[in-house]
Order: structure tokens, then sequence, then C-alpha cells
């Protein structure tokens, strides 16, 4: 489900009696625009558990990233005065990063998550902070986090950024600019943030950045699986391929591809006729590419339920004692968006053999190149360079980012997961996987306009879904500076075109 940045006039407000209430759905919701509230009976028992770890703070024990230093310099106990300044002073040399920064949905969530894993109260943190994120949320007041060159071990860096426009150190976005946190705060009628004990090393840890940006990539991910079976029914359909590779009874004992299958066959309809008795295996292995895809999602889903369920702060305040954890590394969100990754190449690759398919007039019985004069015009041939173009890239870059640690500060960490880095990965595989789609769903809209039987067995709903992006384009086959037409439908997907099959066709049983 993809979900854009939307006026928080058209949601609901969530109102927040449980920590639990604020979970992936509610999280892309918040992303989107949904205004928070924050319940009284659940404030009063984050300033409880608040009580709780002042009091045990008070009987002098180290305790890491409080009363003492961080990463290699855990061993230096601080005084009370370095106390009085250190958890504010922790937003400052951390804060290495620069554009590019995430966007304003993906800022949102963010704020969302670490508001959820605050109010489970494993950080300590006050009631005020977690009121201080719902008020940034509610002005779309957003900090200026960066989105890439994160190699510290968990989130310090982009997390420091977000603590940064708390306090008055960092920078929010306005207009898209990173603009110094005072100004707009004092523009807003706020006074900086002053952090309190704990509260400084408590923003910095965890994984909420990755979380956040998880809930997204799979959201996106899910829709774009939906418009790869979209174009490729309509193009089995356009072509007059045989329907037996959809058949769902090929797909005994897999639930997934089961789903997928039947999702295709029902947008196809039946041709007892068909052209080809075998299709090009670009067009065969379409369900048991997107049936991956959507096992990899749901990895992704998984590994975001247990990184907002799970204990990611440290220390982290659990039954009435200060317990060090590695729950900022991340790891499983990083492996499991790198596998979300490599599932949405291969279905690139897919889209982009479909596409050269398309152009060969003995399989397809349409005009050579899906052009109206071949010679005169080149029709989709160049077209189809681009999605080659497109899917060379995303190979090159197909290395896991979750592998490859390299040792920082002094060996302390000697370890990083890279999961901001998997999930920006992640986002890049999107983009150039809807951009394939676009080319190929231009290429359709070329077939069926030189088709003398356009689409006439398939499901009216996906006719029109075709026809609707045909008319956003401009009149006729000849060529034309088809670059314009593919951002053009690059946008219209990004929109939600399609929406409907993940909703009706590609839902999963008990999910």
């Amino acid at each position: 489900m993809h979900l854009p940045h939307t006026n928080a006039a058209h949601f609901p407000v969530l109102r927040l009696a449980n920590p639990e209430e604020l979970d992936a759905v509610a999280i892309a919701e918040v992303a989107a625009g949904r205004p928070l509230r924050l319940e009284q009976q659940l404030l009063d028992r984050v300033s409880l558990r608040r009580r709780e770890v002042l009091e045990l703070l008070t009987d002098g024990d180290p305790v890491y990233g409080v009363n003492t230093g961080m990463g290699a310099a855990s061993e230096v106990r601080l005084d009370h005065i370095a106390q009085s300044r250190h958890q504010n002073n922790l937003m400052l040399g951390r804060a290495v990063g620069s554009s590019p920064w995430l966007t304003d949905p993906e800022t949102r969530a963010v704020l969302a998550v670490r508001l959820r894993t605050f109010l489970a109260g494993d950080a300590g943190v006050s009631e005020h902070l977690c009121v201080r994120l719902v008020e940034l949320l509610t002005a779309d007041m957003l900090p200026a986090i960066p989105r890439t060159r994160i190699g510290a071990a968990g989130e310090i860096i982009p997390l420091a950024h977000l603590g940064g426009a708390l306090t008055g150190s960092g920078e929010f976005l306005v207009n898209g600019a990173a603009v110094d946190a005072v100004d707009v705060l004092s523009a807003a009628g706020m006074k900086p943030y002053s952090l309190g004990t704990k509260e400084g090393v408590a923003l910095i840890q965890g994984i909420p950045v990755t979380t956040a940006l998880a809930i997204l990539r799979a959201n996106d991910a899910r829709l774009l699986a939906a418009q790869a079976v979209a174009l490729t029914a309509a193009e089995v359909c356009l072509v007059g391929a045989s329907r037996d590779p959809f058949d769902p009874a090929l797909a005994r004992a897999d639930v997934e591809l089961g789903t997928v299958l039947a999702a295709i066959r029902q947008l196809t309809g039946v041709d007892p006729h068909p052209r080809t008795l075998q299709s090009p295996l670009s067009f065969r292995v379409l369900g048991a590419a997107v049936a991956q895809l959507l096992r990899s999602i749901a990895a992704v889903e998984a590994s975001v339920e247990r990184a907002l369920n799970g204990v990611t702060d440290s220390p982290a305040y659990l039954d009435g004692r200060f317990i060090g954890t590695a729950g900022f590394d991340g790891f499983d969100l990083a492996a499991a968006l790198d596998g979300l990754r490599l599932s949405m190449i291969h279905v690139a690759e897919t889209s982009a053999a479909r596409v050269h398919r398309l152009l060969d007039e003995k399989f397809t019985g349409l005009p050579r190149q899906l052009s109206g004069q071949p010679g005169l015009h080149a029709g989709m041939v160049v077209v189809h360079k681009r999605t080659v173009g497109v899917v060379h890239e995303l190979v090159a870059a197909a290395r896991p980012s979750s592998l490859g640690a390299i040792e920082t500060s002094f060996g302390q960490e000697d370890v990083q997961s890279f999961s901001s880095e998997a999930a920006e990965a992640c986002c890049h595989a999107a983009t150039g996987l809807r951009d394939v789609l676009a080319c190929e769903l231009l290429t359709v809209i070329q077939g069926v306009r030189l088709s003398e039987r356009p689409l006439a067995a398939v499901d009216p709903r996906l006719r029109t879904l075709v026809g609707d992006a045909s008319e956003l384009l401009p009149a006729g086959t000849d060529d034309r500076a088809f670059g314009k037409d593919i951002t053009v439908l690059n946008d219209l997907l990004a929109s939600g075109w399609g929406r409907w099959v993940a909703t009706d066709g590609l839902s999963m049983p008990g999910r």
C-alpha cells in the first residue's frame, strides 16, 4: 500500500491509549498525515516509568551514556556538571550527516516509530518528550534527517539530527530546505527542548529510522507487485498468450503463488484459442517472481513487528534495572530489506524482458516494434533500451547492504548492519522497478492502440485501468518524446494506479 503524504484533515485523530495501537498500519497513516493524540492514562504510565528510572539513577552506579561517556569512552565517568550537559551534547558531535534528507512522509514515520518505542517504557524518557514528538507531528515540523552515508553501529547519526532539531542545534525541513531549528521553533512559538537525564542517549538508540522506512518500503513493494500483475495480465490478453501458466492448480502447497496465479487468472479471463501454445519465460515466471516478492514483503513486515515490539533501547530499563543491549544493531531488518530489494530487481528483469518480447511481431501478431510505420517510426524499441539501462543499474548495485562490517570507535563498534543503508538501497530499487513498469505500461498502451481486438477478454476493471492511463498521454502511435510519457506514467504508478489489485487479488490469507 503506497501512502503519499496527505492532508491530515483526511484522517480521524488516532487516540493512543496503548503503545501497541501505534502499529505498522497506523505508522504508515501517520506518515501520510494522520494526527495523533496521547490519552492521559498512557502519559501517566510513561510518567510512572520515568520516576522509577530517575529513582534508580540516584544510587550512583555507572549507567552507559547517562553518567559515562559513549562508545570507546564508556569507561569515562562524568561528574555532575558534565552530566548536566551530556544529554544535549550527544546531539552535536554525532550530527555529521547532510543532504539528501528523508522525505516528509519518511520523517513523519520516523517520528512515529520513535514515539512508539518511547511509549513502551524501556527508554525511561519523560512524558514531556513524548508530547513534544506529537507536537512536531501535529505542526508538521519535520527534522532534517540524512538518508544515507550512515556508517555507525545503530542509527546515531540520523537520530542525532532528529534530537538536534528538538534541542535547537539541528535543522528542520521547510519546503524541502534545511532551516536552523532555533528559527523554526521560534516561529512556531516553541522553545528548544532541554533533554532530561537519559533522554539524550535514549534519542540516539534503537532502530526507528530503519523500522519506519521498512514499513514504507514494504507498502511500496506491495503496490508494485500489484502493478506488475496488472500489466502482465493485460499483456497476456493483448498478445493472446496461453493462460495455462497461470492456473492456480499449479500452486500446490504454495499459498503465495496460488494467490498470485488466481489474481492473474481473474484479470485475464478465458481465451479458448490462444495464439501461442507456449509464451516466453518472462511471461510464465511472473507468477513465481511476484510470489517471491510477496514473501519478501512478509519477511520485512515480520521484522518490523519484532522491531516495534522488541527491546531496542540501550541501556534498557527492564524489571527494575538497566540492561545494556545490542537492540540497535538492526541486522534483522537489514537482511529482510536486502531480500526485498533482490525480489524487486528480479521483477524488474522480467518486466524488461516482456517489453522486449512485445516488440516481436511473430510473438504478438502486432506491428513490428509496436510501430505504426516501421522504418519511419521506431515505436517502443528505444523505450525497451531504457528498461535495459535501469535494470543494469539495479543489478550493478545489488550487493547486500547488510554485509561489509568496518571497525569504528577503536574496535568498540567492530560490526555494523548498515540497516538504514539497506532501506535506502531498497528505496532505489523500488524507484527503478517503478520506472521499468512505467515503460511496460507505455508499451502496453502502444500495443492496445495498434491492436484490432484490444483487451477483449480482460476483467473490465483492468480495461478501464489501462484506458485511464492511455488518456493521460498524447493520442496516436507515431514517434514522440516518449520520455515525457514515461514521466507521466511514473507519477501515475506512484499515485496508486492499480492499488485495487493488491487489495482484491493479492491480500494474503491470515495477513
